[in-house]
């Protein structure tokens, strides 16, 4: 069983961290390292945090399958969820998908210009349906649930809208890894193949769990509110 099943509000901050994932988790609620000997309840009350809604997010990434339910949430930890997922995107735009172009342009100066082609409009293709994904989520989606927890409830918006035209954005990142492993020609860099791969599982491994937290607590929490 994996440990962070075990985990409670009088855990030590400084043993949740236990791989990349959990790490980026404390990054993106703004929690700063150096948290000494201090719990969980206690670093999550200094930064005005629900020790309940880290403690899901938290086992969203560590525990594979896992559902979380909204339980004991409020609406309280609706902006602070806000925010977490704001400065994913903002760790997505500016380190995940970078790196991950910077490896494929790599990669295509092993290949023949036909392969480089197709492969690079792919990848911009991709790359615009993202965007899109986002700017609608940030300029949409979340405006209008910061703006419902306000007190403005004349909005024409609903949240159902966001679950009906919720894009999947991992469909595309999966064709595309199969690309690199099946169909670039054999004498395309197999290091370089393997660093796009590595970025590939990554992006999709957090785009999943993104999507579980969107859709199993940002979805049914703010319904519940509305």
């Amino acid at each position: 069983m994996n440990r962070i099943h075990t985990f409670t509000a009088k855990t030590k901050m400084a043993e949740i961290i236990t791989d990349y994932s959990l790490l980026t988790i404390i990054d993106r609620l703004n929690i700063k390292l150096g948290f000494g000997e201090a719990s969980i309840d206690e670093i999550c009350r200094r930064h005005n945090l629900s020790t309940d809604l880290f403690l899901m997010i938290c086992r969203v990434y560590a525990i594979d399958g896992f559902s979380p339910e909204i339980g004991n949430l409020t609406n309280s930890d609706i902006p602070k969820l806000i925010g977490y997922l704001q400065r994913t995107h903002k760790y997505w735009i500016e380190s995940f998908f970078p790196n991950l172009h910077t490896n494929i342009h790599t990669m295509l100066e092993s290949c023949d210009e036909r392969s480089a082609k197709i492969l690079n409009k792919f990848y911009d293709d991709y790359d615009d349906e993202v965007q899109k994904h986002l700017d609608y989520e940030e300029n949409t989606v979340f405006p209008y649930i910061n703006s419902l927890v306000s007190g403005n409830k004349g909005n024409k918006f609903r949240i159902k809208d966001f679950e009906e035209n919720h894009s999947n954005i991992e469909e595309k990142l999966h064709d595309l890894k199969n690309i690199v492993i099946k169909y670039l020609p054999e004498n395309a860099s197999q290091q370089s193949r393997i660093n796009v791969l590595n970025e590939i599982f990554k992006i999709e491994n957090d785009l999943n769990k993104h999507s579980i937290i969107e859709n199993k607590i940002l979805i049914p929490l703010v319904s519940k509110y509305e």
